[in-house]
């Protein structure tokens, strides 16, 4: 019976160390679970504050490049239109200079054409012909430099008086008319320069996409820029120009017809003074 109990007591002792070990297993596993708490996490945070910084910070960036290549001044404007700039601006200084100085030249030869006839009847009524061909000389105008041309024909008779303004006023007409044609060409060659650099433009993207592997939209942006601001440049400059040439061919006409009024008005005076010096 002892020896039953023995051997019972000698089997069960294993097991018995096993139950009794298992705690201080467990116990091992909770010290290494503390100690793997109250060992400081790896500094990770602020690894993803800093990359939500630069995250928060790169649209700021865009923002500021956006800003900046968006308010571009004018010499910007013009360095990204190309080279077909450079003859733009120079149709630009031709036609603004040709403008001013016809601007100057109708201003000079503004006559109050009326007042004017009335002072040269009574000069010619009088018979006082040389007094009415100082007052030509005196007025500027092509209205009073026909009406001396005729004046000076005066003792050949009324044909060639007539015939001698018509050449005086085909003179005065050469002399109003000068430099219409170039701001013609330039209100007209403007566009088509603006056009062409369009076309180089679109080229130049087309090829910076054919050449790319993967097509971004940076790689066409300064092709297509220098196509519009070309284009809106030959257009700025064709548009005031056009307008200035209008103007003055409007005020071609008004001097043309104060000339023809004015030779008939001459040619009348003469043929009255020659009827009355014949009674």
């Amino acid at each position: 019976m002892h020896k039953i109990l023995l051997v019972l007591l000698l089997i069960m002792a294993p097991f018995a160390m096993a139950q009794g070990e298992e705690p201080e297993a467990i116990e091992t596993t909770d010290e290494v679970t503390e100690t793997v708490e109250e060992v400081p996490a790896p500094v990770e945070e602020p690894v993803a504050e800093t990359m939500q910084d630069d995250a928060s910070e790169a649209p700021v960036a865009e923002e500021v490049e956006r800003s900046q290549s968006a308010s571009m001044d004018l010499k910007d404007l013009f360095i990204s239109g190309g080279n077909f700039m450079w003859p733009l601006l120079l149709a630009l200084i031709i036609g603004i200079a040709v403008t001013v100085e016809r601007f100057i030249t109708f201003s000079k030869a503004k006559l109050d054409v009326n007042k004017f006839l009335e002072q040269l009847g009574g000069y010619i009524r009088k018979g006082d012909l040389s007094g009415a061909e100082n007052l030509c000389d005196r007025t500027r105008g092509p209205v009073s430099a026909i009406l001396r041309a005729g004046l000076m024909r005066r003792d050949k008779g009324l044909v060639d008086v007539e015939k001698a303004i018509e050449s005086a006023g085909s003179i005065e007409m050469a002399h109003l008319e000068k430099g219409l044609v170039v701001l013609a060409t330039v209100s007209s060659v403007a566009p088509m320069i603006g056009f062409l650099g369009t076309v180089s433009g679109m080229i130049r993207a087309f090829g910076e996409i054919a050449a790319a592997k993967n097509v971004d939209a940076s790689l066409v942006a300064g092709g297509i820029q220098e196509a519009l601001i070309t284009t809106a440049s030959g257009l700025i400059v064709a548009i005031p120009i056009q307008m200035a040439n209008n103007f003055f061919i409007s005020k071609i006409g008004r001097f043309v017809t104060d000339m023809e009024e004015a030779s008939v008005y001459l040619v009348d005076q003469l043929a009255d003074m020659e009827h009355l010096k014949q009674l």
